[in-house]
């Protein structure tokens, strides 16, 4: 069984070589034959370059596939705050592509240094014009490597758009809310913007949910009777933390109640929706039957017309 799991985890480094070994194959062969052939000395070295760059090139995808699959595998198994987003995809892609190329180039005898140098020159204007794209890219860099935002974490800014993080790509940022819809921002927002990442350092929070009973209510028998209720929504169901205590804290005397509130520990953000629910129908099923009260307000709603 350890063998198998050993197998099925490292099974990407097979995969990688798919395609890779059938054109290494073709290009070793014309290698081998090409000294054979006879062919014009100009003709033969023009081969000879080509057969390089096309093993090189291969050599410079399977690097690339086996580097992401690799952070990809680490991060998975080390819970790394760098986790594998399009972007940090396309940046360990485009840096491995950059130095295969200029191995490529050199291979077959192009200097490389007036290449760097025209490129160091011609980068200030590349910048200037793809500005706000570069501001983004960066943005985005700076998202992932300080692990604040990662997939799967659920975040809420502090304009109200909340919801699962999808992706950080190379200048958005994608967040899917709770009606499937995807929200798009642009990563130099998220970078200025103020938000609450309910699953940065454990996935479980507290849910309090306040209720208010009237005046004449038994506050020892609300409370025993509330927790119980507490208790069985967390071990029936879906979503509540099985092995907490909830607790229940008064408030406030108001206006027409006394107010409290009950405290439960649930697995993950989503799941307030339906421990809510079921703890609401519950607390007014039993308060029903134990003639405990909601405290309403005492006044008229609607004014009559021929009302002083």
């Amino acid at each position: 069984m350890g063998n198998n799991n050993l197998f099925a985890t490292y099974s990407f480094i097979l995969k990688s070589f798919e395609g890779i070994l059938f054109i290494w194959s073709i290009v070793g062969a014309i290698a081998l034959v090409l000294p054979s052939l006879n062919l014009p000395s100009p003709l033969s070295i023009l081969i000879q370059k080509i057969v390089i760059v096309i093993a090189l090139f291969m050599a410079t995808i399977l690097a690339s596939r086996l580097a992401v699959n690799a952070i990809y595998l680490y991060s998975q198994r080390h819970n790394t705050t760098v986790s594998l987003t399009s972007l940090f995809e396309y940046l360990t892609k485009v840096i491995i592509f950059s130095i295969g190329f200029l191995i490529i180039i050199q291979s077959i005898g192009i200097q490389i240094t007036a290449l760097i140098t025209a490129f160091g020159v011609g980068s200030l204007s590349i910048g200037l014009a793809f500005q706000n794209t570069l501001s983004n890219l960066i943005s985005g860099v700076n998202i992932i490597v300080s692990g604040k935002i990662r997939p799967r974490d659920y975040i809420k800014f502090k304009n109200g758009e909340e919801g699962y993080v999808i992706d950080v790509e190379l200048k958005y940022t994608l967040i899917k809310d709770i009606y499937n819809n995807v929200i798009v921002i642009p990563n130099r927002q998220i970078i200025d913007a103020s938000f609450r990442n309910y699953t940065l350092e454990d996935s479980w929070m507290l849910l309090p949910i306040k209720i208010g009973i009237s005046y004449d209510s038994d506050l020892e028998k609300v409370e025993q009777i509330t927790l119980k209720i507490a208790r069985k929504i967390l071990t029936t169901v879906k979503g509540g933390f099985q092995e907490y205590e909830p607790f229940l804290r008064y408030d406030n005397f108001d206006y027409y109640s006394i107010n409290f509130t009950v405290y439960l520990k649930i697995n993950e953000y989503f799941d307030r929706l339906l421990i809510t629910h079921e703890f609401i129908k519950e607390i007014h099923r039993i308060y029903k039957q134990e003639n405990i009260n909601f405290a309403f307000p005492l006044v008229n709603p609607y004014m009559g017309i021929n009302e002083v």
